[in-house]
């Protein structure tokens, strides 16, 4: 069940004067919503105190990594199944990736690789929805993604900076379901590796100052004042609390410092790189660094049905494809948390809605291929340095410890301290549970 791109205003207040404010998001909904669904959550309802990761970036391959040039190489299989790509030895003994992947190579240590992740869906749109979800589709009811669940299941608070945020903009299964539209993820609406680049919500029009932004809140408290006057039994939380908290990260130095990727050195900034992901990762860093609970990590451009042996390594010109940029971003993300002692709070989850077809198609590409992929796991409780499940020695369809979507759902809320059979009661009454099935992943722990 989608939701009208835009909200419904509130005690008939015009959301246009928030609009020249530049405080709607790319997602259709304003921070003042997100702050509102804070104040609708119970205090500590499904979360639990003990969980480990306070903080989960999932870093989403956008299209279909292929598993059989990543972390799944087959050297043995033959020439139209293995590919061009050798395998190369990582930090733990046993475990091989691919060669283009060298820096990541480094910090296997600390994942732990999933290689057997399955399912039957094998187009985007259904493959994202299951991935991003833990639901399988269905014509009737869209599941909200697991940082929307999240995001609705904060206690409310004084935090100015959002719950859930969304490098660069959302994806169409990345969000708020049959939740509230006020789950969604605040979306930045830019890309962060451009020189111009601004969060168009924390960044008032060219023809306004924070003066006159501070004008019309005062405004908007004058008119809430002589509403609430008039009514005898107000019902609602009066709205110029949430606005108040929206003028607040419009305004506040910790959203303004959070979201500047210029404070960084230069060093750190090449270290990460500065592709879009490279840029989008060290973003991420920042804003668990704030308190940012959920943070997706957007890279499209892996579905890849030609040229794969090409445009994965280098594209346009050598070293500018998506592994390179790709191995740079992650290792160093991985690399970075555990040196500031954040990585065993932070959950890290990197993956795509399928793999791709073992037999090499004729246009030296791979087609999607939801039977085999793979998903790796760092930080927030999981035990790194280890390979979870298996493919068959083409890479069709697993041979051992199958992972459906449910499993990873079901473990990814676990991890954030959700339990994955609670049940969220739909206005009609309806229970629905946020992960229909899913079970404990072996040895993840």
């Amino acid at each position: 069940m989608k939701k009208p791109s835009s909200l419904s205003c509130y005690h008939g207040i015009n959301r246009r004067t928030f609009l020249h404010a530049g405080l709607i998001t790319g997602l259709g909904m304003n921070m003042a919503d997100i702050l509102r669904s804070r104040a609708q959550a119970k205090e500590g309802k499904g979360l639990h105190p003990n969980s480990k990761a306070k903080s989960c970036i999932l870093i989403w391959l956008d299209g279909g990594p292929s598993h059989l040039e990543t972390f799944d190489l087959k050297p043995n299989a033959p020439v139209e199944i293995r590919g061009e790509f050798k395998p190369i030895n990582t930090d733990v003994n046993g475990i091989q990736i691919s060669e283009h992947l060298p820096r990541t190579a480094r910090v296997m240590k600390h994942v732990a690789l999933i290689r057997s992740l399955t399912h039957a869906f094998g187009n985007h749109n259904t493959g994202s929805h299951y991935l991003l979800t833990g639901n399988k589709p269905s014509p009737v009811v869209e599941h909200p993604s697991l940082g929307s669940i999240y995001a609705q299941q904060q206690p409310g608070g004084q935090k100015v900076l959002p719950p859930y945020v969304a490098v660069p903009q959302g994806v169409t299964y990345g969000g708020s379901g049959f939740l509230p539209a006020t789950s969604q993820p605040f979306s930045l609406g830019g890309d962060p590796s451009k020189p111009d680049f601004r969060v168009r919500n924390l960044t008032p029009p060219a023809n306004l100052s924070l003066q006159q932004i501070g004008r019309r809140r005062d405004m908007q408290q004058f008119l809430d004042n002589i509403k609430r006057s008039r009514e005898q039994n107000p019902v609602h939380t009066p709205v110029d609390t949430y606005y108040e908290q929206a003028y607040a990260l419009l305004t506040s130095p910790e959203s303004q410092t959070a979201f500047d990727i210029d404070k960084e050195p230069t060093r750190s900034r090449e270290r990460y790189g500065r592709s879009r992901i490279g840029t989008g990762c060290l973003l991420a860093r920042r804003l668990v660094e704030h308190d940012v609970g959920f943070v997706t990590v957007v890279d499209k451009g892996w579905d890849m049905h030609q040229q794969i042996f090409k445009n994965m390594p280098d594209a346009l010109f050598r070293g500018s494809g998506k592994l390179p940029a790709l191995d740079q971003a992650y290792s160093a993300l991985i690399s970075d948390l555990h040196a500031r002692g954040l990585l065993d709070s932070t959950l890290v989850i990197l993956m795509g809605e399928f793999g791709r077809t073992p037999k090499i198609n004729d246009r030296a590409g791979r087609d999607h291929w939801p039977r085999a992929g793979f998903v790796c796991m760092a930080g927030g409780g999981v035990r790194g340095g280890q390979v979870i499940g298996s493919t068959d020695a083409f890479g069709e369809s697993p041979s051992e410890d199958p992972v459906s979507p449910e499993d990873l759902a079901w473990n990814t809320l676990s991890f954030m301290g959700i339990s994955p059979d609670q049940a969220y009661h739909a206005p009609n009454g309806r229970p629905i549970r946020w992960v229909n099935g899913g079970k404990p992943i072996p040895n993840l722990t």
